[in-house]
């Protein structure tokens, strides 16, 4: 598989320690405003768009989590980065775990928000394939379309009308072939042996969760941290499955306080 994909980019900050930020699907960096503005007084922080989202190349299919992680690598050596945290979000986090096995040595660190033990290692199988089933049906929808009828599931009811303006737009700009490819390597992964890797290495760890997360439920973030034993896991009050955007001064100084142990 190529790894020499186009990648974009937003970054902000300087200083040794690095962190990157690993978006969702129907994301991109763009949804990381909150934390490239509040986390980088001390550090880097690069968020890329990963093929497939924003203004990256999409990937030929089939392509994996694995085959994303080498194009992670790729792109961390195109920018100069050796080694650095990793914060994944939702699918974002299921990268992250699959990375960490692959690249352990590049990784300081976990934060792993609203995710998933790969939705077959997470889910039941039959709501796994319903996901699968409407996310390739509904990859053929009008881009407008398509933000009306997922972003409502992003937040929680306490979300502001700012909140859904800003997150319309990033949606409607999504990648039919990218978001395709997104929905299926979830619905292929189970991050088992990437969690007892993360377990047996200690790799320091935090979990952040939004209490009313309706994609990714607390009961998913207690399975993971039951996996993790040596992980924190923090609940955001009131926070949905986008909680970096929904709740931002709280889980930027959560990530900081773990950044800074």
């Amino acid at each position: 598989m190529p790894h020499n994909l186009k990648v974009t980019y937003r970054e902000a900050g300087q200083g040794d320690e690095v962190l990157v930020l690993l978006h969702g699907f129907l994301c991109d960096a763009r949804c990381w405003r909150p934390q490239l503005t509040g986390l980088s007084q001390n550090r880097r922080v690069v968020a890329w768009d990963a093929p497939g989202a924003g203004g990256s190349e999409d990937p030929p299919a089939p392509f994996t989590l694995v085959d994303w992680s080498h194009a992670l690598a790729a792109f961390l050596d195109r920018i100069g980065v050796e080694r650095a945290h990793f914060l994944g979000l939702s699918w974002g986090g299921v990268l992250a775990q699959v990375f960490c096995q692959l690249y352990a040595q590049r990784v300081r660190g976990l934060i792993l928000a609203d995710t998933y033990a790969g939705w077959r290692g997470s889910l039941p199988a039959e709501t796994c394939r319903l996901r699968l089933a409407r996310c390739e049906a509904d990859a053929s929808l009008p881009p407008q379309a398509m933000a009306a009828r997922w972003t409502p599931e992003m937040f929680s009811a306490h979300a502001s009308s700012t909140l859904w303006d800003e997150l319309r737009p990033v949606i409607a700009d999504f990648h039919p072939a990218g978001f395709s490819l997104m929905a299926r390597s979830l619905a292929e992964t189970d991050t088992t042996v990437q969690l007892a890797h993360i377990r047996a290495h200690k790799v320091p760890t935090l979990l952040i969760w939004g209490e009313n997360d309706q994609r990714s439920s607390l009961s998913i973030a207690r399975h993971m941290h039951a996996q993790i034993p040596h992980a924190r896991l923090v609940v955001l009050a009131q926070a949905g499955h986008l909680s970096p955007m929904e709740c931002p001064e709280a889980f930027n100084a959560e990530v900081h306080a773990f950044l800074c142990l």
